[in-house]
């Protein structure tokens, strides 16, 4: 397996649920090509049928919900992206919205980085897009919607997992960002928001060139990944000896990425990546944050407990379909490495890689 390459990033440490209705389906093909959740399936690359015409309310009829979903050792995953190994389930809905809420935090209070604002009021176009790639929750679209209610919200997704309640200018639609055109046309977005969707990418590179294509001169893109290598304090990886439980458990989901195609140094590589797109190479910004996993810091240090408390058991699908561990050799390992996050000889760091760029004005 690759190791992970010095991170290209600038370094900034961080140290310090309302019940909602949620659409257990929403109306969809089962083709894996883009699907809207209320309105016709647009063509391949070309432009979303009527988004005028999208309305707030998801639904799809219970008799199609089993197509969307597989379980595997008792999660519910997606059946459009066989590399996605995380559930779809209400459990990881849950952790979605800590790891949010965790983010707000360290973005100081916004669900973003960059000039979201000064890009949305400078638009030369009367219709205003943004678009959310792998939105799960649905949360990041809702409150971008609500902040700027002049601007039409799209979050993409493999599950219809995400609220029935949503502004009116917020939708979702279904899609596989995985080796696929997206499928929009040109120049159609303001802004593109992408977080924690790597491991469901095995070309990135490939992604980011679709997101260049569709993104408007002018046009933000922010990408948002956690880094899976085991460390401590100050990016120190933790030694095997200090945390084995811990170690153990996601030196072998880095492995099981690593057999599905997936390259695991995706997240330290966010600026070099970019600057790898001639339409994006001049304008990139890059930062880090390493935060402490630690339920007795306040509030970041807590949610980002929580987030890991409840992500480890989701990588057990995984271990299982992609590894060849047995359920009880899995579940084994999430119980050695919990037993070190509730009882640690040394406090867990997780870095997260934040990069946004903006498209120059001067491309054809």
């Amino acid at each position: 397996m690759p190791k992970s390459p010095t991170p290209d990033t600038d370094s900034t440490a961080v140290d310090s649920d309302g019940d909602r209705k949620r659409a257990s389906s929403s109306s969809a093909s089962s083709s894996s090509d883009s699907l809207s959740l209320d309105s016709p399936r647009p063509s391949r690359g070309g432009s979303p049928t009527s988004l005028s015409s999208i309305t707030s309310t998801s639904t799809v009829s219970s008799d199609r919900l089993d197509s969307f979903f597989r379980t595997v050792c008792g999660r519910q995953l997606n059946t459009m992206n066989t590399t996605y190994f995380l559930p779809s389930d209400e459990a990881e809905i849950k952790r979605m919205d800590q790891e949010h809420r965790m983010l707000r935090f360290i973005l100081g209070g916004k669900s973003y980085v960059g000039p979201v604002g000064e890009v949305l009021a400078s638009s030369k176009f009367p219709d205003r897009r943004v678009l959310d790639c792998g939105t799960g929750s649905g949360q990041w679209c809702i409150e971008l919607a609500e902040e700027f209610p002049k601007t039409q919200v799209i979050g993409v997704d493999l599950a219809p997992i995400q609220p029935r309640e949503v502004p009116p200018n917020c939708s979702f639609e279904l899609f596989d960002l995985d080796g696929q055109q997206l499928p929009f046309p040109d120049s159609f977005f303001d802004v593109i928001h992408c977080r924690s969707i790597y491991m469901g990418i095995r070309n990135y590179p490939l992604f980011l060139r679709e997101c260049a294509r569709v993104l408007r001169k002018n046009g933000l893109i922010i990408l948002a990944e956690a880094d899976s290598t085991p460390m401590t304090d100050n990016k120190r990886p933790m030694a095997y000896s200090e945390a084995p439980g811990w170690s153990t458990l996601w030196e072998e989901y880095r492995r099981g990425l690593y057999k599905l195609g997936v390259d695991v140094t995706i997240p330290t590589r966010l600026r070099s990546m970019l600057q790898e797109i001639p339409s994006l190479k001049d304008n990139v910004v890059a930062q880090e944050a390493l935060v402490p996993i630690d339920p007795l810091l306040l509030t970041i240090g807590q949610l980002s407990w929580m987030n890991q408390d409840n992500l480890i058991p989701s990588v057990i699908p995984q271990l299982c379909a992609v590894n060849g561990l047995s359920e009880k050799e899995a579940k084994k390992l999430v119980e050695n490495a919990q037993k070190e996050l509730y009882y640690p000889n040394v406090r867990p760091y997780s870095c997260w890689h934040i990069a946004h760029a903006r498209k120059s004005n001067n491309v054809r």
